[in-house]
């Protein structure tokens, strides 16, 4: 029964380990592109993060052009509310929420979806709260 007892408890961690790394996976995944985002290079977090499929719906030119709209700058710091990470038939898949904050009062709700072998973004909202 002990023996058991023992095999339940380290499946258990392997399994939360798997779903904790996933989940940083996905929060660095996030917190990478925001950072370039932050820092004035749209350009390249279109290049690297966004899903072939996206980059179809959204050209380049568009993409730095919301973006510049928000007015983030240096003093904006992103906080992500909730991260999900998981795999679903064999699709590894990503969701993050959050917020941006930045001086002035200003705040941008963020939600960000990634999917695929590599995780690649397919979904983005960056909302200017009212």
């Amino acid at each position: 029964m002990a023996g058991v007892l023992v095999l339940v408890i380290i499946g258990l961690l392997i399994l939360l380990n798997i779903v904790n790394a996933a989940t940083n996976q996905a929060r660095g995944l996030a917190d990478g592109f925001t950072k370039l985002v932050l820092s004035g290079d749209t350009s390249k977090a279109y290049d690297d993060y966004l899903d072939p499929a996206l980059k179809e719906q959204l050209s380049k030119e568009a993409f730095i052009a919301g973006v510049k709209t928000l007015e983030m700058d240096s003093s904006c710091k992103p906080a992500y509310n909730n991260v999900k990470a998981g795999t679903e038939n064999n699709i590894k898949s990503a969701d993050i929420t959050g917020l941006i904050t930045c001086d002035g009062d200003r705040n941008i709700d963020l939600v960000y979806r990634f999917e695929g072998e590599e995780l690649k973004m397919v979904n983005i909202k960056l909302k200017p709260q009212v």
